[in-house]
């Protein structure tokens, strides 16, 4: 694989909450000059991102209900129509873990559809289940009800909690949601190594802050 190839699978992302305008402004540009698929940023960023990206074929990606997926359907669905408004092209939010967890099912298939139903044919959304909190069970779940409500990827991680991505889980979901849906792997992917081992358990886009450092081991 050259750098090229990798570029294309990663999301150049800073999601920290001290992240200033400066740093939006440089990822943007790194992202430019090594042809990453997307920068991933915070809401209230995607309007400076969208205007410095808008001629170019990076992707302006986003969060919704980040990080702990814990609020309504009505107001992810908001955020992502706010988001879609000022630019954004992809959406990754985040299900209701604790809905899942209490297995209230049709809660957490209602909050992804809402999400869903306000990116449709405007941006492609990825669902971010935060496999570090699940049993497999709930990982396969949390898959399923993902396809069923039309989401366009799955997601294994925020970064901000206990874990990031394994390459067992990438693996359970891509054989959980089939060829059809993407699988991204995100949160601890700091090297090559790690990279190239999501990717070969069936990742189809990472999330990585060290992104950069990683394609230069190339």
């Amino acid at each position: 694989m050259d750098k090229q190839t990798l570029a294309v699978y990663i999301d150049h992302t800073v999601l920290k909450p001290e992240a200033a305008q400066n740093d939006v402004t440089k990822l943007c540009n790194e992202a430019l000059e090594y042809k990453f698929a997307s920068v991933c940023i915070n809401p209230s960023y995607v309007k400076h991102a969208y205007s410095i990206l808008k001629d170019s074929e990076v992707k302006v990606c986003t969060v919704v209900g980040f990080p702990l997926g814990a609020t309504l359907p009505e107001v992810k669905a908001f955020e992502a129509v706010k988001a879609i408004e000022n630019g954004a092209t992809e959406v990754d939010m985040v299900i209701n873990i604790g809905a899942l967890k209490s297995g209230n099912l049709a809660l957490v298939e209602e909050d992804i559809k809402a999400v869903v139903d306000a990116c449709k044919e405007k941006a492609l959304l990825k669902v971010i289940i935060e496999t570090c909190l699940l049993t497999d069970e709930e990982k396969v779940i949390a898959c399923e009800l993902s396809k069923k409500a039309g989401a366009d990827y799955v997601k294994t991680s925020t970064g901000f909690s206990t874990a990031g991505a394994k390459a067992e889980d990438i693996a359970l979901m891509r054989k959980t949601v089939g060829e059809e849906m993407g699988v991204k792997a995100s949160g601890g992917v700091k090297n090559l190594e790690i990279a190239l081992k999501m990717i070969e358990a069936g990742a189809s886009r990472i999330g990585a802050s060290a992104s950069i450092s990683i394609v230069n081991e190339l």
